[in-house]
C-alpha cells in the first residue's frame, strides 16, 4: 500500500520548521521530506526525527543561489566544482539523517543556450554524483518539473529523465516522478505509472492537486484511482505530499484518512 511522507517545506507552515516534525508525527506520518536541510544543524534534525519516530526519505542537494532564483546546477557548464562540493555536503547530511535519497536539481537554461552542451554537462555531473553516492548507499534522483511553475527548467518530461538514467547507467540514479508536474506537462498518468514503475527506475513519487497544488483530492486528479494503480504495480517506495494546504495542514488530511489503504 502507498506510504506517505509529509513535505515539511510546504506542509505545516503554520508551525516553525523544527516544530513541523512533531506536527507531522501527531497526524500519523511516519516519514518526512523537504527541500533543503542546510540551514539547520544535522544533529538537531536527527534529534527531531528520532524524538518523533520519523524517517527522512528525501531532500535536495544544494541548488546554487536559491534566493537569487537559481534552481539547481547539475546542467550548468562551468559550475561543476560547486556541484561536486554540493554533493559532498548533501551526503554528509544524508549520513547523519539516515536519508537514502538526494534529489539533484538540473537548473534553468535560457532559449539561446546550447542544449547539447548543457546535456553533456548534466550527464557528466550525474555520473560523478551517482558514483560518489553509491559508496554511501544513497540514490541520486532527477525530477522533471513543469515549465508553468519553473520556466526554463532543463528537464520537463518523463521520457527525457528515463533516457538520461539509461544513458548514465548507474543503478543508483533514478527518477523522481511528481504526478503534479507530470499531469501539467504531459498527462496520461495511468499509462505513465504502468509504463515506468515496473522498470525499477522510479525511486520516489510525489503528489499534489492539479492545477492549484493544494490537497491531492482537489482538482482534476482521481487520486483514489491513481493510488490503486500504484498499489497494483507493487510500488514499495514513498509518496511525498508536496502540496500547499488550502486552510490548515491537519484540517486538509481527509484525503489520506479516506484512502482505503492508509491505516493512519
Amino acid at each position: 500500500m502507498p506510504r506517505f511522507a509529509a513535505n515539511l517545506s510546504m506542509m505545516y507552515t503554520e508551525h516553525d520548521f523544527l516544530d513541523r516534525f512533531a506536527a507531522a508525527s501527531a497526524d500519523g506520518f511516519e516519514a518526512v521530506e523537504y527541500l533543503f536541510p542546510y540551514a539547520y544543524d544535522a544533529t538537531e534534525l536527527r534529534r527531531r526525527l528520532d524524538d518523533h519516530g520519523l524517517r527522512q526519505v528525501l531532500f535536495n542537494a544544494p541548488p546554487g543561489a536559491w534566493e537569487s532564483g537559481e534552481r539547481g546546477l547539475a546542467a550548468l557548464p562551468g559550475r561543476e566544482a560547486e556541484v561536486r562540493s554540493g554533493i559532498e555536503r548533501a551526503l554528509e547530511y544524508a549520513a547523519e539523517l539516515g536519508c537514502p535519497r538526494v534529489h539533484m536539481m538540473a537548473g534553468l537554461v535560457g532559449p539561446a543556450q546550447d542544449p547539447a552542451e548543457h546535456r553533456d554537462t548534466y550527464l557528466a555531473n550525474l555520473a560523478r554524483a551517482a558514483e560518489r553516492a553509491a559508496a554511501a548507499g544513497v540514490d541520486i534522483l532527477i525530477e522533471p518539473i513543469n515549465g508553468r511553475d519553473m520556466p526554463g527548467y532543463f528537464l520537463s518530461r518523463q521520457s527525457e529523465a528515463h533516457t538520461v538514467v539509461r544513458e548514465v547507467g548507474a543503478p543508483n540514479l533514478k527518477v523522481q516522478l511528481d504526478l503534479y508536474h507530470c499531469q501539467i506537462v504531459e498527462g496520461d498518468l495511468t499509462t505513465t505509472l504502468r509504463r515506468d514503475l515496473p522498470t525499477g527506475r522510479v525511486g520516489h513519487l510525489q503528489i499534489a492537486g492539479v492545477p492549484d497544488r493544494h490537497e491531492p483530492d482537489r482538482g482534476e486528479l482521481d487520486i483514489r484511482h491513481l493510488f490503486g494503480v500504484i498499489d497494483d504495480l507493487g510500488f514499495d517506495g514513498w509518496i511525498g505530499c508536496e502540496y500547499n494546504p488550502r486552510a490548515g495542514t491537519s484540517e486538509g488530511l481527509g484525503w489520506r484518512h479516506d484512502y482505503r489503504g492508509d491505516n493512519a
